[in-house]
């Protein structure tokens, strides 16, 4: 068995989300990246009636919202 070692790099771990990156500087990428999973989710409860992947869409949206409008540090 191989297990691999992150680096330590003083910080908890790798990010799922990282609100600071470059990528995110501009404010229609980050409402891109919001609004495009809330509405797969919606698509998903209510064309499609799959409320399992309605449910995981929703959230990976709403997270996003959070990590990208309130805990990202302002330019």
């Amino acid at each position: 068995m191989v297990l691999v070692r992150m680096p330590r790099t003083g910080s908890k771990g790798m990010k799922f989300l990282d609100p600071n990156d470059p990528f995110f500087r501009h404010p229609v990428v980050r409402w891109i990246t919001v609004l495009v999973p809330l509405g797969w989710g919606i698509v998903e409860f209510a064309i499609l009636g799959s409320p399992f992947w309605g449910i995981l869409f929703l959230a990976a949206g709403g997270y996003a919202g959070w990590q990208l409008f309130y805990v990202r540090k302002g330019d």
